[in-house]
Parts: structure tokens; C-alpha cells; sequence
């Protein structure tokens, strides 16, 4: 009997060893390529467009009249929320926030955003209901449940500002990019930029590389647009150039 009780704690050891292995390994790789993003200081990018910075990923707001829609909500709440007082932008004035994915570096600071009406693709919903697992058995969550299920190419009025949702599926299966009066696109994760170019997302943290390099497509020939801005590469005032290249 103490010979199989030795051999099953020596099991449970090295399962527990190769566990524990791979979460060492995983946390170093995680800020190995957290390392290499580059994104935006908080600030007025342009007109009325502003970038929030929370450690490696932006938000963004844009403004009309005295309100502010979000792009993605950043991943502390303590420090989007003293970025936006640096800038004297009163959370209560977002009324709209657009999540371009689940993920919690996304989602985090919805709470602040108390008056907002919260946005998401229909298929990234199974991102957050339990569904579909973003990593092993780690599900994503929002801190709500009250939120507004969008279709592909479905367009939405918010105040005087217009917002077309373009699904951009890859980084997770329902990525949405948003086009906001035709002007300045909204990638979130599903892409990223190199030297003024669109780039495919982080592979590490994306889950189909393929369908992602297919999505190109569907963002790839807009007409007006301007302004193209990531969540974790900063953004390009030259939207042309941006997708001048396909993807490979």
C-alpha cells in the first residue's frame, strides 16, 4: 500500500512540476512580447479622437458635443481613470463603450463607465458566456451582462457620430473593427502596424493566424477612411499607405 501511495504522490509531483513549467515559461514569454508593443501616449490624436496609454494597450474615445464614445475599456481601472483625468474627460460623459474583443485588456475598466451602453460582436459572445475557452480553461468575463450584440457590417448612430461594425475574426473568433464616420478605423487586436503598415496580429496571442490574415480583406478597401489605430502598435494617419500591402 505506501509503495502505490509513493508512486502516486511522485505522479502528482511531476504533473505538478511540468505545471507549474509551463506557467514559469508562459509568464516569461507573455512579457517578452508585452515588451515589444508600442503604443500611444495619451493624447489628442486628432480632432476630437483621443488616445488613452494603460501600460501596453490603448483605449480610445471619441468625442461629440460634450459626450465620448470608447473604443475598449483598457486593462486598469486605476490608471485609465487617472489618464482620463489628465485630460479633464469626465467618465460619466462616455456613453457608448465599442469592445473590439473580450479579452480583460479590453474590458477591465467598464465599471468606470457607468452611464455607457456597452457594445460587442455577436460571435465574440462566446467568448464571454463560457462558451469557448480563451486559453485552456480560462474563460474571459465582463463586469456586465447588459451589453448590445452587433452583426457584421451593422451600422449604429450614436449621437451625431456613425460607427459601422466590420467583423475582423482571428485574434479571437469575433474580433470587430469600427469604422467611425467613415474617418478613423478601429482594428483593436485583429492587427497590428510595422513601419506604417498593417501587420498581422501578435501571434502568440492570437488564435487562428490564418482566418486573421483573411480578414485583411475586409478592412483592406474603405473608402475616406484616414486614421487606422491599434490596440498595441499605435496608429497611422495614412490609412492608404497602411493597407497598401497585403498580408502574408
Amino acid at each position: 500500500m505506501n509503495k502505490i501511495v509513493k508512486r502516486v504522490l511522485i505522479v502528482i509531483g511531476t504533473v505538478l512540476i511540468i505545471f507549474l513549467l509551463i506557467m514559469v515559461g508562459f509568464y516569461f514569454k507573455f512579457k517578452s512580447e508585452i515588451s515589444q508593443m508600442h503604443v500611444t501616449e495619451t493624447k489628442e490624436v486628432t480632432h476630437n479622437v483621443y488616445a488613452i496609454k494603460d501600460s501596453f494597450v490603448n483605449m480610445f474615445l471619441v468625442k461629440d458635443s460634450d459626450n465620448y464614445i470608447a473604443i475598449d475599456a483598457g486593462n486598469d481601472t486605476t490608471v485609465i481613470a487617472t489618464e482620463l483625468k489628465k485630460m479633464n474627460i469626465n467618465v460619466d460623459k462616455v456613453v457608448a463603450v465599442l469592445l473590439t474583443h473580450g479579452d480583460g485588456d479590453h474590458t477591465a475598466s467598464l465599471p468606470l463607465f457607468r452611464n455607457a451602453k456597452v457594445y460587442l460582436s455577436r460571435q465574440e459572445e462566446q467568448m464571454i458566456n463560457g462558451k469557448t475557452a480563451k486559453l485552456m480553461f480560462f474563460h474571459n468575463k465582463l463586469s456586465t451582462s447588459n451589453y448590445i450584440l452587433l452583426d457584421d457590417q451593422q451600422t449604429l448612430k450614436i449621437g451625431n457620430i456613425s460607427i459601422r461594425g466590420i467583423e475582423t475574426p482571428g485574434h479571437t473568433p469575433g474580433s470587430m473593427s469600427y469604422l467611425v464616420n467613415n474617418q478613423y478605423l478601429f482594428v483593436g487586436d485583429a492587427f497590428g502596424l510595422n513601419n506604417g503598415k498593417i501587420d498581422k496580429p501578435n501571434k502568440f496571442f492570437s488564435g487562428d493566424m490564418e482566418t486573421a490574415i483573411k480578414s485583411f480583406d475586409n478592412i483592406s478597401d474603405l473608402s475616406d477612411v484616414e486614421y487606422i489605430f491599434t490596440a498595441h502598435n499605435g496608429y497611422s494617419d495614412n490609412y492608404k499607405n497602411a493597407v497598401s500591402a497585403k498580408l502574408k
